[in-house]
C-alpha cells in the first residue's frame, strides 16, 4: 500500500526521477523502482533537499529520466515535509529556525505554506 523510495528529483506534479543522474558513462540501473512507483497506492520520497552542488531536487520539471509520472504523494527532505497535491506543493512541516522564505529560495518549485493551518 505504501512505498518509500529515494529520489534524485521530484517535480511539482509528482513526477519522480530516482534511477539515473544523467552523468555520462553512468550505468542506468532501474531496478524495481518503476514497478513500485506505479504499483503502490501511496508513494513517499525521502531525499536531501539539495544536491551536493547546491541545486534543488524539488523542481518544476524533471531534468533526469523519469521513473514514474504523477506518482509521488509526499516528499521528506532533511529540511521539510511537503505534500504533493492538485493545488501544488504544500509545505506541512519544516525544521525549526528555517523560515518559509529561506526554504522557498532554495526550492526549485513554488511552495504553498500550509504550516499555519
Amino acid at each position: 500500500d505504501i512505498c518509500v523510495l529515494g529520489g534524485f528529483q521530484v517535480a511539482v506534479n509528482g513526477d519522480l526521477a530516482n534511477w539515473h543522474t544523467g552523468i555520462p558513462d553512468a550505468v542506468p540501473a532501474v531496478g524495481g523502482a518503476m514497478d513500485l512507483a506505479v504499483g503502490a497506492k501511496c508513494i513517499y520520497v525521502c531525499m536531501e533537499h539539495l544536491t551536493k552542488q547546491g541545486q534543488p531536487k524539488i523542481v518544476d520539471a524533471l531534468t533526469y529520466p523519469i521513473t514514474g509520472e504523477r506518482c509521488v504523494d509526499r516528499i521528506y527532505t532533511d529540511l521539510c515535509v511537503i505534500d504533493v497535491t492538485n493545488e501544488g506543493l504544500k509545505l506541512i512541516e519544516k525544521v525549526e529556525g528555517l523560515s518559509f522564505e529561506e526554504l522557498q529560495s532554495i526550492t526549485g518549485a513554488k511552495l504553498i505554506d500550509a504550516t499555519q493551518n
